[in-house]
């Protein structure tokens, strides 16, 4: 037997505010049983396509190191570079730019969200696909 994943939970200072930073990015919504509110400790918010859940609680901790574990976003309809500006623009905040590491077109960014939570920023599959076919070609 194996277990599955329920939910992705991310520790944070106002569950609330970070839920609702997070949808727009992801495309998520609240669940349409249990809304979120200002002051709720617990927030969830649902990716209505997938059925992917990621659940906000408060804790009284700063977050203070690295993540053990972060999110890598494949944007679904802008390229890389369209998809980081969006997001700079709803307020992420660059930490680290790895494009071309491994060569022309390959390489992610590190953004942070508001709460200092790291992620990625990856190539599309679009942009991919193209690499592979200007490599080939």
């Amino acid at each position: 037997m194996t277990s599955f994943i329920s939910h992705t939970t991310v520790d944070c200072r106002d569950a609330f505010a970070l839920s609702e930073w997070w949808k727009p990015v992801l495309g998520y919504t609240d669940l349409p049983d249990d809304p979120n509110a200002p002051g709720h400790e617990e927030c969830m918010i649902l990716d209505p396509a997938s059925g992917h859940r990621l659940l906000f609680i408060e804790v009284p901790e700063d977050k203070t190191g690295k993540n053990r574990i972060h999110f890598d976003l494949r944007p679904r309809e802008h390229t890389q570079e369209e998809e980081l500006q969006r997001l700079l623009d709803h307020g992420a905040r660059q930490v680290a730019d790895h494009r071309g590491q491994y060569g022309p077109g390959t390489g992610w960014v590190i953004l942070a969200d508001p709460e200092g939570n790291e992620f990625c920023i990856l190539r599309s599959d679009a942009e991919n696909a193209e690499n592979a076919e200007n490599a080939v070609g």
